[in-house]
């Protein structure tokens, strides 16, 4: 199952409050500001700076 279209307009970079995109293939969010990439663990975002990979 993947993220729902109302979830992911409702969801943010934790760190600069911008735009997700997301990768359904890579299971992540990307921050592209930030360039950071959140992954998504059993269809919930994890959304923590500390957790995030650089781009």
């Amino acid at each position: 199952m993947a993220l729902s279209q109302k979830l992911l307009e409702k969801l943010a970079c934790p760190q600069c409050k911008g735009k997700l995109e997301y990768l359904e293939s890579d299971t992540k969010l990307i921050c592209q500001v930030c360039k950071l990439s959140y992954r998504v663990t059993d269809d919930i975002p994890v959304l923590l700076v500390d957790e995030a990979e650089k781009l």
